[in-house]
């Protein structure tokens, strides 16, 4: 009996051994390596999906352009190669069987969308006949040419070139670059919406001023760059409220249900007897990025040729590793770039592969046309697989704003993603460089997008946005914020709201739960300045109603100034909450009110001046600039002390 349970064990043992063997074979594995057809430089994050008629599966090659697929049953694959700026590939045909391994060495992607382009001492157009979009110069010189290859989202090597005036003509007819002794500039197509300064309301026909809060901060450090560059810049580039807005103004927080606090103050005009000035100051409190909540980002990256000066994709790729090093181990990153073409570059990836993310991003390079809505749609695709209930589902648009490819109406683009913002994923704005901004889509697609947009010109910028004001940046406290005072005739004859021209909403508006408003970030501070007249005589040029109620209720007759009201929402909320509070008529000099309302004035008296505003007329630099210092205060990074020094550099502007 024993004999025979020994014998039938070691049967047992056997057909294991045998079934262990064959169950090895019934699997393969297919590897190898992708690199540049060129160089022979291995491909990093290219990506791969293996498929048979069954099965299909996605990788993406490593740091080496290295790559594997384990375990894959007997059977015949394909296997499809794709990276940005790169001919697709697909080898088929790949069998594994029960002998042997398959490996696959050094897959060669060739580069797509070359562009020849000429650089002479002089040069003529020559047009592609297939594309007429696609354009280069021919030399008319032989001596002096000299081709270089331009590469969609990749680059295959950097050149300089010094010595006489030559110029270069990309995918775009507008845009033409001259390099002289080195130095290249780019001549000015931007772009900035037409902005028509407010005027001066009667109260007793217009009770009611309405406006969403603005919490963008583009204008301030564009102007900074014209400023810096030593050029006036242009009015409607200069936007007051952003300028006002660009600081943080301290207040006393006070207890309160609601997510922020309200501040007001009244002084006189310094420079007109008869006007008043009404500060209003709304900031929410910073959050604890420790406990905030996690991050599911999705950069979208324009690499077209445009961006290939150091003020733009250079510069955006160390801002962004400035925010990837304050990254969390649990926050989520991706990278979709757009091109010729639209590309996932950087599957998402937790905080914790922060080497990942950096060299995803260091495999950038400027080249091709710009197919800013294709890149848009796969943004979103993106950020909704991967979206996380309860967190911050964002994507992070970073360009110079030149939108002519693909799906580029300004309509499209909009409601996709006022389509995309229901689904809880918002969309900031990141502008960057010189020459072909397109100001006023940056900042639409920012604000339909429930995000913000600012301009960064210069590593210290983007520190600012991306790391000092993170916060503000990232996490949105309450939606659609709007702003509605109510003027009390007795006091208040005529007003005008200083600056938010194009954030300005109908009175019906502000009950109007539907109505699309500003959003207002952690550490976000909005202010806001109304200039008053308290005495008009003959201000009501219409003869009076006769089947109105003229008389001043009690409450009129009361010492308020005005009523300001606040409606909101909170994150993911449909219905809106209000709050009000009143402005008692109580005024005083300017010189005695708080520092932080009079630096406020300085500043925006400063964007008054350079959009050449009546308003200002008899208000100089130089008193702009004793405002601005006597009222500097706390100025831990420097950013007051900067502002003076731009009131200077345009006093002397001016005078020139």
């Amino acid at each position: 009996m024993k004999t025979r349970n020994i014998i039938w064990m070691m049967l047992m043992m056997h057909s294991s051994i045998l079934f262990a063997q064959v169950n090895q074979s019934q699997t393969g594995t297919i590897k190898g390596k992708v690199v540049d057809q060129v160089n022979k430089k291995p491909i990093e994050f290219a990506s791969l999906h293996i498929s048979n008629n069954t099965f299909q599966k996605q990788k993406y090659t490593d740091k080496d352009g290295k790559f594997e697929f384990n375990d894959l049953p007997l059977d015949t694959y394909q296997i499809s190669i794709s990276y940005t700026g790169f001919e697709k590939t697909t080898i088929k045909g790949l069998i594994i069987n029960s002998t042997k391994k398959i490996a696959i060495r050094n897959v060669e992607l060739s580069s797509k969308n070359l562009r020849e382009v000429i650089i002479s001492d002089k040069a003529e157009p020559l047009i592609d006949k297939d594309d007429p979009t696609q354009s280069s110069f021919k030399s008319t010189q032989k001596n002096a040419t000299r081709s270089v290859n331009c590469i969609a989202g990749i680059s295959r090597g950097v050149g300089s070139y010094a010595g006489n005036s030559v110029n270069i003509r990309g995918s775009r007819s507008e845009e033409i670059a001259y390099y002289i002794d080195g130095v290249s500039t780019v001549e000015n197509n931007e772009q900035y919406q037409q902005v028509e300064e407010n005027s001066f309301q009667v109260t007793s026909l217009n009770p009611l001023s309405t406006f969403s809060i603005d919490v963008d901060k583009a204008s301030y450090a564009n102007v900074r760059r014209y400023l810096n560059n030593n050029t006036l810049p242009p009015i409607d580039a200069v936007r007051v409220e952003e300028l006002i807005n660009y600081f943080d103004y301290q207040i006393a927080a006070k207890p309160s249900i609601h997510p922020f606090t309200i501040q007001s103050e009244v002084a006189n005009a310094p420079w007109d007897a008869n006007k008043k000035l009404v500060h209003i100051t709304l900031k929410a409190p910073d959050i604890d990025l420790s406990k905030a909540p996690q991050n599911n980002l999705t950069f979208l990256i324009d690499v077209s040729g445009s961006m290939g000066s150091e003020d733009k994709l250079p510069l955006l790729k160390n801002c962004i590793k400035l925010l990837v090093k304050n990254l969390r181990p649990t926050d989520k990153v991706s990278i979709v770039v757009y091109a010729g073409a639209a590309g996932l570059v950087l599957e998402p990836t937790f905080g914790s592969n922060q080497s990942k993310i950096m060299a995803a991003l260091e495999h950038l390079y400027a080249g091709g046309s710009t197919a800013g809505g294709e890149g848009i749609q796969l943004a979103y695709k993106i950020a909704k697989e991967n979206f996380i209930i309860n967190g911050n589902n964002r994507i992070i648009l970073a360009t110079d704003g030149d939108f002519n490819v693909g799906t580029s109406s300004v309509t499209g683009l909009t409601e996709l993603i006022e389509e995309k913002r229901k689904t809880g994923i918002y969309l900031s704005v990141l502008g960057f460089g010189t020459g072909n901004i397109n100001d006023q889509t940056m900042e639409l697609l920012a604000d339909k997008g429930n995000g913000n947009y600012n301009y960064i010109d210069g590593i210290l910028e983007g520190k600012k946005v991306l790391v000092n004001e993170l916060g503000g940046t990232l996490y949105t406290i309450a939606n659609d914020v709007k702003i509605q005072i109510e003027f009390n005739p007795k006091y208040v004859k005529l007003y005008k709201l200083i600056g938010y021209e194009n954030r300005m909403l109908a009175s019906k508006d502000f009950n109007d739960d539907k109505k699309d408003a500003g959003e207002l970030g952690a550490g976000h501070c909005v202010t806001a300045i109304y200039e008053i007249i308290t005495d008009a005589p003959d201000t009501n040029t219409i003869d009076p109603l006769k089947y109105q109620n003229n008389k001043l209720s009690d409450i009129a007759n009361a010492n308020e100034l005005m009523t300001i009201k606040v409606r909101y929402k909170k994150p993911k909320d449909s219905s809106s909450i209000k709050l009000e509070l009143p402005i008692y008529n109580q005024s005083q000099e300017l010189a005695k009110a708080s520092k932080e309302m009079q630096f406020a004035v300085s500043v925006a008296l400063f964007g008054l001046k350079l959009r050449q505003s009546k308003t200002v007329n008899t208000v100089s630099y130089k008193e702009i600039l004793q405002l601005s210092k006597s009222a500097k205060g706390a100025d831990d990074n420097g950013y007051r002390a900067e502002f003076i020094k731009l009131v200077e550099t345009a006093e002397l502007l001016a005078k020139n």
